[in-house]
């Protein structure tokens, strides 16, 4: 019995395949119309935010921020902080401070290192430019 319905199933039927052939369909989107809302506005969602923490350099950044992000210089701020101090401002401590998630600390204290500027001793400059260059030949 279903050995008989498989064979079926199984089998071309040339006739049914020329008159799948012979289709053609064409498909048209309608033209988009633009309803006019009328001046309704959809709410949108409310972000909650929370003011920076930015000292003395407040001129140069933003005054709010969402919760769970900080401003560039927020982050310059609190990556020096880190470096000069990292007893003092762990990881825990800048989560709390700046309302972040704790693994978001931990990857930004790992992968973004302030630069250090170094100046050479007066010493140094002296021996370097009375040094003359070698030729190459």
């Amino acid at each position: 019995d279903s050995s008989e319905i498989k064979e079926e199933v199984l089998k071309k039927d040339d006739r049914f395949l020329t008159l799948l052939k012979d289709v053609y369909v064409e498909s048209r989107d309608p033209p988009v119309q633009v309803k006019d809302g009328g001046g309704e506005h959809l709410p949108s969602k409310q972000e909650e935010k929370r003011l920076t923490k930015l000292g003395h350099l407040e001129a140069l950044d933003v005054t709010k921020v969402p919760k769970g992000k900080i401003s560039l210089v927020e982050a310059l701020t609190l990556l020096n902080n880190h470096k000069l101090q990292p007893q003092i401002w762990t990881a825990e401590k800048i989560a709390a401070e700046y309302s972040l998630e704790l693994k978001e600390v931990n990857s930004l204290l790992e992968f973004f290192i302030p630069f250090t500027v170094l100046e050479f001793p007066k010493e140094t400059k002296k021996a370097l430019t009375s040094h003359k260059p070698k030729q190459l030949t």
